[in-house]
């Protein structure tokens, strides 16, 4: 049976219902099909993995999080779904939209290229074309606090998007093939001050989990049932191994990520020693105030650094689960035992990546109305090192028949 297509609306994700218990992002019942009238938008990184083994992972964060912060820039009070995924970012946005996200996501392509010498890649499918090859987009709100909220995305519409737009070689129409060349895009509220997040128990574990059923009810039933084994494994929910914790947040001046983000923000141009002599004076006042627990312009130390927590992004799902769980090196290897398991099923396909560390890349929308949002990698590249491992299970299932 085929889903009701809901009526085109820029308002479509504004208006969704959310949820607030991620163990229920397998529920189909939260999901809803996204609109006729948008286009799935496809970033990433080609070769981000030659990038990370030159321990340029922080880069790579940030120009997959520039690629959110363009778009949702240009949108203004448009809102719309997206996920961050370490090298990149999946995002869905209204074809009327679509002229000026284009624009957006050239200048930040031509950006990366020339501040950061990063090849990326950017496309988008419409909804009607992923339908006419029998996948969909379902999407559901996850909310993490009052005002700010995560997209999941669900039935194979996004990865479907994604194979087309990189199997794309310029004259299937999916590729952004255009100069960016010109004004650099407005990467306003990105950010990334705060040290590594050091695993206080030992391993950061980055996953990455598939389903591998064309049937959209047992994928659905497979990646809750992942979920389930896990919290049996450990003992308890993953929220409890959320890698973001009062205890290894630090902030240090100056902040190490302080040339990444100068150079998103503000290219290598001529206003570059401006910006990065701004983000020092913004900066050491953060540091100031994180270090003496205060409050001043609408930041309020204490109270950011508890909405920070919540904020975090280290569990989604866009047709791929994906966690960053900080846990004992015994509990990783209760985890990846259960993937094994399933994997032997042949239900899934998943990768892992073990480091020491994750990563946060921050997006602020506004201090006042606690509205920001805080993406989550493992250090030494965490997703993208997961997905090596992934694509070879999905290799070796292809070559199965």
């Amino acid at each position: 049976m085929k889903d009701p297509v809901t009526d085109n609306s820029a308002t479509f994700y504004a208006t969704l219902d959310s949820f607030d218990d991620f163990a229920g992002v397998h529920d189909l019942g939260l999901y809803r099909p996204a609109p006729d009238d948008w286009a799935v938008i496809l970033a990433d990184i080609r070769g981000s993995t030659k990038a990370i083994a030159e321990g340029r992972y922080k880069d790579v964060n940030m120009i997959g999080a520039a690629c959110i912060t363009a778009v949702l820039n240009v949108l203004g009070d448009v809102e719309i779904p997206y996920v961050f995924g370490g090298d990149g970012a999946t995002m869905l946005v209204p074809q009327t939209s679509l002229p000026a996200v284009r624009a957006a996501l050239l200048k930040t392509r031509n950006l990366a290229q020339v501040s950061f010498d990063l090849d990326l890649r950017v496309g988008a499918v419409s909804l009607p074309a992923i339908r006419a090859q029998g996948a969909n987009v379902l999407v559901a709100k996850f909310r993490l606090s009052p005002g700010n909220y995560l997209a999941m995305f669900n039935g194979g519409g996004v990865s479907l998007a994604d194979r087309l737009i990189k199997a794309d070689t310029g004259d299937q129409g999916y590729l952004f093939t255009e100069s960016g060349e010109g004004d650099e895009p407005d990467l306003e509220g990105l950010s990334c001050r705060w040290e590594p997040l050091k695993s206080r128990h030992g391993v950061m574990l980055s996953i990455l989990v598939q389903p591998l059923a064309k049937d959209r009810e047992a994928a659905a039933a497979v990646i809750g049932k992942v979920l389930r084994q896990i919290n049996l494994a450990l003992g308890h929910a993953i929220e409890q191994n959320r890698p973001v914790s009062a205890e290894n947040m630090t902030f240090k001046w100056p902040p190490r990520g302080l040339v990444s983000e100068a150079r998103a923000t503000h290219g290598q141009g001529r206003g570059f020693k401006r910006r990065l002599a701004k983000i020092l004076v913004q900066s050491f006042i953060q540091y100031l105030l994180e270090k003496f627990d205060k409050e001043a312009g609408g930041y309020d130390a204490p109270a950011y650094r508890a909405e920070l927590r919540q904020n975090s992004d280290y569990r989604r799902f866009d047709d791929t689960l994906r966690l960053v769980l900080d846990c004992p090196a015994g509990d990783a290897d209760k985890i990846e035992a259960v993937l094994q398991r399933v994997r032997a099923d042949g239900e899934i396909a998943f990768g892992t990546y073990r480091t020491d560390a994750a990563l946060m890349t921050c997006l602020l929308f506004s201090l006042e109305d606690s509205e920001h949002v805080h993406f989550i990698d493992g250090s030494d590249g965490g997703f993208a090192m997961a997905a090596v491992g992934l694509k070879e299970q999905l290799r070796e299932t292809a070559e199965a028949g």
